[in-house]
């Protein structure tokens, strides 16, 4: 039984897609980021990032237990551990790998960052606004040129690039993308977003999470000093 201590962000949902798709036995430990639980020093000593998801095998490599943070690492594990979504292939494993890179570089980081700008920052900062709505408009199209070309991100069979890559899609609309102008990446979003493993994987602690425009108290442990305080 794999514990998985997450929250429902994307990156979070990366992970419990992964495991509804691979069939995992896994149980999940609530980390509501808006509350600070992140600071915990029992989570700290699994995630000393201070950031979900993180879990905890303890069935891992050698019969040991292991715990990771990093969502991309997480994935790159148990797609190991379970001979799924990377391919054997040399040449398609690192196609994989770099497009999973692709999201853990630009599309995560640049995406939060629209996220941040366009809607909870304490202030409207235009050159932010613009500066990375037009990265994110650039980096859709990439995905656009690329899902011209194959089915998926990196190829025609379905992998861990696409599985961390599809929760940061899902909020289109707050990054500033008509996802009708797109549609090679529209075709791709929808097929993931019809997959049922995907649709129980992005209901994972759902409920319990709040809006952050509601609520000044999370917006200040997630963007405030609590964030850069020493814990």
């Amino acid at each position: 039984m794999i514990d998985v201590y997450s929250w429902a962000t994307p990156n979070g949902h990366k992970v419990h897609i992964m495991l509804e798709e691979t069939g995992l036995d896994y149980r999940v430990h609530p980390i509501d980021i808006g509350a600070g639980d992140q600071f915990k020093p029992d989570f700290l000593q699994i995630s000393p990032n201070n950031k979900i998801p993180a879990i905890v095998d303890p069935d891992g490599p050698g019969g040991q237990p292991i715990s990771l943070f990093e969502s991309g690492a997480i994935l790159i594990y148990l797609a190991e551990k379970t001979g799924r979504f990377l391919p054997a292939d040399p040449l398609a494993r690192y196609a994989t790998l770099q497009w999973l890179m692709f999201q853990m570089g630009g599309i995560g980081p640049m995406l939060g960052q629209a996220h941040h700008f366009r809607l909870y920052a304490p202030e409207k900062i235009g050159y932010a606004i613009d500066r990375y709505t037009n990265e994110a408009r650039r980096l859709y199209n990439v995905m656009e040129t690329k899902l011209g070309e194959t089915e998926y991100l990196a190829g025609d069979a379905y992998t861990i690039a696409d599985i961390a890559t599809f929760p940061w899609t899902r909020s289109w609309q707050n990054q500033g993308i008509a996802l009708d102008e797109l549609p090679n990446v529209k075709r791709w979003h929808e097929a993931i977003a019809a997959r049922p493993a995907v649709q129980r994987g992005v209901d994972v602690l759902a409920a319990q999470r709040k809006a952050l425009q509601d609520d000044a108290k999370a917006r200040e442990v997630l963007f405030g000093a609590t964030q850069y305080a020493k814990h």
